[in-house]
């Protein structure tokens, strides 16, 4: 089981992407500059899996800025480098896009762009040579008065991507709009591999689904050829100060934020879990706000509270 967080990292002052202005002339060569320093980064401390920024190419998808829509191209030598290196550091790279990129959107013009977005970023992927374990992780988007005709919307968007693109693929439920069972229907008219995301389960979960049946069913969404992955979060439960043209304000913690750290017993509890479940091997992106300080922290944990488990945790 590799354990992986997203984009930014804590333990050292290392940048996730070029994130200047337009004005400044940021380019996918400098994100690509950052990613190799990152890259070293995570292999020094052992760590296997990653989550690399959605904007790792600044406006390349931007309809005003043509002048950046050719960065892949640009760096096509820079790219496959960069998947060398991830081969060679045994790596497994993911991606997610933006809440701005949303398939289901009635707004033709938006739609466009969310497809050139996740065109442009299945590109990348193909330029750095990885395997069809890179996965581009999407929501089903908004509601749009309607989650039904929504819904129906994004299946009819995601059939018309370009094959190559649709391969690439996986699907997340949300804390809010789109249950477990709706991306599992939308699994069953596309194809598309379901991402178990724990705390949306707990938060969202009309199908009243336990860890255990979730688990298992979304992990079966994936083809044999690839390895799943999940998303695990704990929910954050310090008071939040908050300082407003009033004053400062007192915050009580919302059970679909995450927190800093991962809870170590309730992570136990999940690979005990598959064990007993005897599941296919997954991979598991920890969303924390510490980043790659609560993966570190946790495999510690894991080591210190379930020692026999150690060895199954990277």
């Amino acid at each position: 089981m590799r354990l992986g967080f997203p984009v930014r990292v804590l333990g050292e002052p290392l940048r996730s992407h070029d994130s200047r202005r337009w004005q400044n002339a940021p380019h996918l060569s400098v994100s690509l500059a950052y990613l190799r320093d990152i890259f070293d980064y995570l292999h020094r401390k052992q760590i296997r899996c990653y989550r690399i920024a959605g904007q790792l190419a600044p406006y390349v998808t931007h309809p005003d800025r043509p002048d950046f829509h050719r960065q892949v191209e640009e760096c096509a030598i820079d790219l496959a480098a960069i998947g060398d290196l991830v081969r060679h550091y045994g790596l497994r790279v993911t991606m997610h896009p933006g809440y701005y990129v949303q398939l289901n959107t009635p707004d033709d013009r938006q739609a466009r762009r969310a497809q050139a977005e996740l065109t442009a970023a299945v590109l990348l992927m193909d330029a750095m040579g990885l395997d069809q374990d890179a996965v581009v992780v999407v929501h089903v988007g908004g509601v749009y008065t309607d989650a039904a005709t929504a819904r129906e919307r994004f299946v009819r968007r995601f059939l018309a991507l370009p094959e190559p693109v649709r391969r690439r693929m996986a699907l997340e439920h949300d804390d809010r709009r789109y249950s477990f069972e709706d991306v599992l229907w939308v699994h069953r008219r596309t194809g598309i591999p379901v991402v178990l995301d724990t705390l949306h389960l707990r938060c969202f979960n009309p199908g009243e689904r336990t860890l255990e049946n979730a688990l298992t069913t979304a992990l079966a969404t994936w083809p044999a050829t690839r390895r799943p992955k999940i998303h695990f979060s704990s929910p954050r439960t310090a008071l939040r100060s908050i300082r407003t043209a009033l004053g400062e304000r007192i915050q009580s913690p919302l059970p679909n934020q995450h927190s800093d750290f991962i809870d170590p017993f309730a992570f136990i509890d999940l690979v005990q879990l598959a064990q007993r479940l005897r599941v296919r091997p997954f991979d598991v992106m920890l969303e924390a706000k510490a980043k790659d300080l609560a993966l570190l922290r946790l495999r510690e944990q894991v080591a210190h509270f379930a020692p026999k488990l150690a060895d199954q945790v990277k």
